[in-house]
Parts: structure tokens; C-alpha cells; sequence
């Protein structure tokens, strides 16, 4: 398997404090790694702060593992009046003696642009 084209929104090693004792990185960890990353291409469309209002859908397909290198590609699916969904894929890196990827996790989650009053507000327009 091959990593999508493009940068990863976010790239992150985890450490052995993030696992459980089997050595499987925590799902609570992944989920949050994944609304940091989800939330870096909303707030540059929202130009500012923008709030997790939902997780639509979040799917383990693997575990992740001390060791890996883990990869979280953000991608913008719509947009409304003042919300921003985004998919995020997640792929690990594996056994640097002969790299595996394998893909891990997936996930939708929507997002508010926001205020300094914390209020939802418009989007701005593209451009």
C-alpha cells in the first residue's frame, strides 16, 4: 500500500506512554490526533478558530503500533454556511527494515468556524 499524494496535515510518532499493555496505541490517542489534524485545513479555510460540533464516522481498520510513524491526511469534503466537514486518513509507517504502510484509521468530522464570542460565523468567501 502507498501513502496518498500530497503532505500529510499532520506526522507524529506515538511513545510507549500512549499504549496499552498490549503495545497497541490508544484509540482515545488516534481520535485525538485525528481532530488536531482535521481541524488545521477547517481553520485555514475558516481564516480562524473553528470548534468540533461532530464525528460522523471514525472507523479502526488497524492498530497502530509503538514504533510507527503515523500519517494524517486531511481533505476538505464540503462546506456550508458556516461548517467545514473534512475526511482524514490515517497511515502507518512500519518495520523501517523494510517499510510497511498500511492504512489505519478513517474518519469524517464536521466543524463550526467561530467567533471571539464563540458563536458560529459565516464562512469567509473563497479567494
Amino acid at each position: 500500500m502507498t501513502m496518498p499524494a500530497g503532505t500529510p496535515a499532520l506526522r507524529v510518532a506515538p511513545m510507549p506512554a500512549d499504549a496499552n499493555f498490549h503495545g497497541d496505541i490508544f484509540g482515545g490517542w488516534i481520535m485525538s490526533q485525528v481532530d488536531i489534524a482535521g481541524a488545521i485545513p477547517a481553520s485555514r479555510r475558516a481564516r480562524g478558530r473553528v470548534a468540533t460540533v461532530a464525528v460522523n464516522s471514525f472507523v479502526f481498520k488497524q492498530p497502530v503500533l509503538i514504533g510507527d510513524v503515523v500519517s494524517f491526511f486531511a481533505t476538505i469534503e464540503r462546506t456550508g454556511r458556516t461548517s467545514i466537514t473534512v475526511s482524514v486518513e490515517v497511515y502507518a509507517q512500519r518495520n523501517p527494515d523494510e517499510e510497511v504502510i498500511v492504512k489505519v484509521t478513517e474518519a469524517s468530522l464536521t466543524y463550526v468556524a467561530v467567533g471571539p464570542d464563540r458563536k458560529p460565523r459565516e464562512l469567509p468567501p473563497l479567494g
